[in-house]
């Protein structure tokens, strides 16, 4: 069985991995547009603190927080192992006045995963030495399980992983060939037949789909997000920081603070570092952790975020293209369920089941 995976961001560079797994022929067709959402999102996994109440989003994050375990192990077994991926906890911060009730809703959460671990409602002193730049009067939630990871590193080990089984990847803008089901894709002059088409081109699909009738509600929202360094400090197992804001602040291993993000809807494909977009994200984050200050600024990255109609992501078979899987919409939370989404994609691709209940994730509601 051949299948073509457009786009190779997270969720295709997962949908193409897990399809070489399972002993498909595979050919990966990227654009390398600039401002693909993997290249710039955070890297946060914490879905259990989320004020998200949606309990189908809920679920489709949790799975995909916990898929990351089968897919570290699968990856270390091919070789790949540098994700920066490390479970260094989350600080959820929180006044006196609804300390009570927020730990009473993420430990119920938690509870039913066990890999949230233990939470427990820790000082504002305790929080400072787990995060020395941060500056709260309040408590904070700890969660020890979240986890925080570059995806930049899992997209590529992924794609490394995948070309190493089997897969060939095509640079170039890709256009599904369909009759009555799917025939292939084009890439320029070259046509590749395939037997089934992955559409996971993040906030570009609807360019992609509505040649072939099939319409599907993504709009692109531009995301900037800043990285900071501390030279000298050793920042590798400082947990992330939610405040009571949206937006949030994670470390890495190379004395580096990533702070972020903005949320502009409206901005269309505009791949530019606003003053305005700038401004909102340092301030946020040295309203939090007024000890960044002295922070120097490394680049500051813009992603185009897949939103779509509501905050659940948009996955399935569509019935009227034989052949053709949707892969999208995951917004905000693409880390966290991308590679979940992308085995998800790979499954149906090649018609089994896809352990889950799709119903509420139908890519044309």
């Amino acid at each position: 069985m051949r299948v073509a995976v457009i786009g190779s961001g997270i969720v295709g560079a997962a949908a193409a991995y897990e399809l070489t797994r399972a002993g498909a022929d595979v050919v990966l067709v990227d654009s390398l547009t600039p401002g693909r959402a993997t290249s710039a999102g955070a890297g946060i996994i914490c879905p259990w603190s989320s004020r998200v109440d949606d309990p189908d989003w809920y679920r489709f994050a949790v799975a995909g927080a916990e898929h990351y375990q089968e897919l570290l192990a699968a990856l270390a077994a091919d070789g790949e192992t540098e994700l920066g991926y490390r479970r260094v906890g989350s600080l959820r911060l929180v006044t006196d006045d609804e300390a009570d009730e927020v730990l009473r809703c993420v430990a119920e959460r938690a509870a039913e995963s066990p890999m949230a671990g233990d939470v427990e409602l820790i000082s504002a002193r305790r929080a400072r030495e787990l995060f020395p730049p941060l500056e709260h009067d309040g408590p904070a939630i700890h969660i020890p399980g979240a986890a925080r990871l570059d995806g930049r590193l899992v997209r590529d080990a992924m794609r490394r992983a995948a070309v190493q089984r089997g897969a060939r990847t095509v640079n170039g803008t890709a256009a599904i060939v369909a009759d009555s089901a799917v025939r292939g894709v084009r890439v320029g002059d070259a046509f590749i037949e395939a037997d089934a088409v992955i559409a996971a081109a993040g906030a570009w699909s609807p360019q992609l789909l509505e040649p072939i009738g099939v319409q599907v509600r993504v709009v692109p929202q531009r995301g900037q997000i800043t990285h900071l360094r501390l030279p000298g400090v050793e920042t590798a197992n400082w947990p992330v920081v939610l405040p009571r804001s949206r937006h949030y602040l994670l470390a890495f291993d190379d004395s580096r603070v990533v702070v972020g993000a903005t949320r502009e809807d409206g901005a269309g494909f505009d791949h530019r570092v606003t003053a305005a977009g700038l401004a909102e994200v340092l301030g946020e984050a040295l309203s939090v952790a007024p000890g960044l200050a002295g922070a120097t600024h490394v680049e500051t990255r813009i992603g185009f975020r897949p939103m779509g109609p509501d905050i659940r992501p948009l996955l399935g078979a569509v019935p009227q293209v034989p052949g053709l899987v949707v892969a999208n919409g995951l917004g905000a939370s693409g880390l966290t369920m991308g590679p979940y989404a992308g085995a998800v994609a790979a499954r149906l691709a090649r018609q089994v089941d896809p352990g889950i209940d799709l119903a509420p994730y139908d890519p044309l509601r």
